[in-house]
């Protein structure tokens, strides 16, 4: 939908290929969907499922036997991400490096990209 040939609309970190490769096969999914819905404290967040099923709709990347679906609505939103697992001694999971956010909240859990983006939502 928004793709460019040659060009995956986002990018997995070694880390984050492991961890996604990991959960594939410890349960059996197809892989992970990435989304974004409204919401939090600066207008948007970033959702993520297993899938187990792959919908020819989606925007589909495999790296390195990792395999992430992007939801049609939130393509245009997570174009050019690069996606990393981090663990700390407090948390772990995965971080978005999103060169379309412009803002996000104190916990990073909610994240407000470029107005040109959203524009189409009002």
């Amino acid at each position: 939908m928004f793709s460019i040939p040659g060009k995956q609309a986002v990018t997995l970190t070694p880390r984050a290929v492991a961890h996604i490769v990991k959960l594939m096969q410890r349960d059996g999914h197809q892989g992970l969907k990435l989304g974004v819905k409204k919401g939090g404290c600066a207008g948007m967040e970033y959702t993520m499922e297993f899938a187990d099923t792959i919908d020819p709709h989606d925007e589909l990347v495999e790296q390195d036997g990792a395999r992430v679906m992007i939801a049609p609505m939130a393509q245009m939103f997570l174009f050019g991400t690069e996606i990393d697992y981090e663990v700390s001694l407090l948390e772990s999971g995965f971080k978005f490096r999103n060169p379309n956010v412009t803002e996000a909240c104190g916990c990073g859990e909610s994240i407000k990209f470029d107005e040109k983006l959203t524009a189409g939502e009002r």
